[in-house]
């Protein structure tokens, strides 16, 4: 009986281990094509300029 629980429990703990490896393989595929580099907006500076000197944006927002 000792035998059997001990290797249920080697089975367990290598399954968990496969499965954490392949999450971790996974997340770091998706880190990699998705978050490789920040990406910047064209016009980056004026629209900071325009956010901190609190000038109206030219742009006219419709509902």
């Amino acid at each position: 009986m000792s035998f059997k629980h001990t290797d249920i429990n080697r089975r367990l703990v290598r399954e968990i281990t496969i499965i954490l490896i392949i999450k971790i393989v996974l997340l770091l595929v998706i880190k990699h094509i998705w978050f490789d580099a920040p990406t910047i907006p064209k016009n980056f500076d004026n629209q900071v300029a325009e956010r901190i000197a609190g000038n109206p944006s030219q742009t006219k927002e419709t509902r």
